[in-house]
């Protein structure tokens, strides 16, 4: 199936390199304020409320989207597989960030999370049946070792993990796992198609759970709560996407791609501004670890990717 985006495919061609790269810059810049946004939504909205109520409202833009531009349904095997993406970056990493920011700061798990770009290559590689190069292993699994000494750390000591870090690493995990089914159906539905279709899918079980939240726990934000709520719904559940797979789709993906390296470190300087968080000397390292770590990964997959294609 061809992409649908036909504004995409006709304007490729007339798009510089430069224009992927400032695209995929602005969707990274609209992402790294997740974390921040979701610590000061918490002051007055429910965790659940939170994962679930912005899903909500993604779909209802979604929904709005595609009706207007007149999509053609994903076929059943589509919807299957869109049903993996919702789990992952709709379900998963919303409700999981949410519940885990609710004990520990936002720069805590701006770290944690900075695993994510290597973690996405491994399910890629998964997913695909690559064969990378031993060196790409050894990277990923130094950054997994990397974050977790991190947040031991920052517990007391190893072994001292918090279920707020597990909340984290299980919200990589999910959002690696769907990032890597996105990407491949984006290449069959069309990049932002391929977002909306997931939140639509999901958006029954997520407005269940948002009236369920609403009932156990009524919402008593303030209005700058309520407008953090708002950019979780409306910006990182949705129009950051649209930006950063738009990015993607100019290209070139593998360059634009590695710009999610810097969403952390943007995320840890948000967390001070906005929240006055202490950015440590342990902080600063580990996020500076994790971040090498991901890097070289990734850096180590397109190299053994290029090398194929010549």
């Amino acid at each position: 199936m061809k992409e649908q985006s036909s504004v995409i495919a006709s304007t490729r061609p007339l798009l510089s390199t430069r224009a992927g790269l400032w695209w995929g810059l602005l969707g990274v810049l609209a992402f790294s304020f997740t974390l921040p946004f979701t610590r000061i939504a918490i002051g007055g909205l429910s965790p659940l409320f939170i994962g679930s109520g912005r899903a909500v409202v993604a779909a209802l833009l979604a929904g709005a989207a595609l009706a207007i531009t007149r999509q053609r349904p994903p076929t059943t095997i589509q919807w299957v597989r869109l049903a993996i993406v919702a789990g992952g970056v709709v379900a998963g990493f919303p409700l999981l960030t949410s519940f885990a920011l609710t004990t520990t700061p936002a720069s805590h798990g701006a770290v944690v999370i900075g695993l994510l770009p290597a973690a996405t290559a491994v399910a890629v590689v998964l997913r695909t049946r690559e064969r990378p190069a031993r060196s790409f292993w050894v990277f990923a699994i130094l950054g997994a070792v990397a974050a977790v000494v991190f947040a031991a750390l920052q517990n007391g000591g190893l072994g001292s993990l918090t279920g707020a870090d597990l909340l984290l690493f299980g919200a990589v995990l999910a959002a690696a796992i769907g990032y890597a089914e996105g990407g491949l159906l984006a290449r069959e539905l069309g990049s932002w198609q391929t977002v909306s279709w997931a939140l639509i899918v999901v958006a029954p079980l997520m407005a269940v759970l948002t009236v369920v939240s609403a009932l156990e726990q009524p919402p008593a934000a303030t209005p700058v709560q309520w407008l953090a709520f708002a950019y979780l719904a409306a910006v990182s559940m949705f129009l950051g996407f649209f930006a950063w797979y738009r990015g993607l789709a100019i290209g070139p993906m593998a360059q634009v791609s590695q710009i999610q390296l810097v969403q952390p470190v943007m995320s840890i300087a948000w967390a001070a501004l906005l929240l006055h968080e202490q950015i440590g000397w342990a902080t600063a390292v580990g996020g500076l670890a994790v971040i090498a770590c991901a890097t070289l990964a990734v850096r180590t997959r397109l190299t053994d990717r290029r090398r194929e294609e010549s």
